[in-house]
């Protein structure tokens, strides 16, 4: 009895299985292919990829073609001599002024006076560069870079910042002009003469050398001015 009902279902089983080979078999014969079905749908995707991005290089390459087309259109800059004149190197008669740091000694600062007594800050360097300016110097360096009228001397602790370059001390400001002038303003100058107080005092440095043959570098810098648009 218990094996007649197993034969039963073996037969039920293999029933089965016959008959669901038989309907894909007959699927497979009627030409339905799900693979293939999948297959054309991706096929599908990436063609519509490809469309999409030749039409955006296409119009990358356009907009390219429009600018350069504008550049070449564009007009050169027309030379400026005077403002080439101020930013070109400059040779000639003219004095050096030398500004360095004190010792402080081991005893430590003197008493009603603070560390920072002691070093050159950028209103001295500044105070000997309007002095020479108004002495009537034709071109005035600081270190190896030319000053304009954007120039800005900065401290930064006790360094010097000028035109994106730090430098250390002693401070060299070279200057270009009558050599005798331009110390009489040195020696005018009551910013200058402040600065002369605390070299006497504290033994900072203020050197003035003249010379027959002063060398202002080029100023290699941006001379376009900068401003902000209003976007509305």
């Amino acid at each position: 009895m218990r094996s007649t009902v197993v034969w039963r279902v073996l037969l039920f089983v293999v029933l089965l299985v016959v008959g669901m080979l038989l309907a894909t078999s007959a699927r497979l014969a009627a030409g339905t292919d799900v693979r293939a079905e999948r297959r054309t749908d991706l096929v599908g995707l990436i063609r519509a990829e490809q469309d999409r991005v030749e039409a955006e290089t296409a119009q990358l390459t356009a907009l390219q073609a429009e600018v350069a087309a504008a550049a070449e259109d564009r007009a050169p800059a027309p030379s400026n001599p005077e403002l080439e004149s101020l930013i070109a190197e400059v040779k000639g008669p003219g004095l050096t002024v030398e500004l360095a740091d004190a010792v402080i000694p081991v005893e430590g600062v003197a008493d009603g006076y603070t560390a920072d007594d002691y070093i050159v800050h950028e209103q001295d360097v500044q105070a000997v560069i309007n002095a020479l300016w108004a002495g009537g110097a034709d071109a005035i360096g600081v270190m190896d870079q030319r000053i304009i009228t954007t120039s800005a001397v900065r401290c930064v602790g006790s360094t010097l910042l000028l035109h994106g370059q730090v430098y250390a001390p002693p401070y060299i400001v070279t200057a270009v002009g009558p050599p005798e002038r331009m110390r009489r303003a040195l020696d005018a100058s009551p910013r200058v003469g402040i600065y002369q107080q605390y070299v006497d005092l504290l033994g900072l440095r203020l050197d003035v050398q003249t010379s027959d043959s002063e060398t202002i570098p080029a100023y290699e810098g941006p001379v376009a001015a900068r401003y902000a648009e209003v976007v509305g």
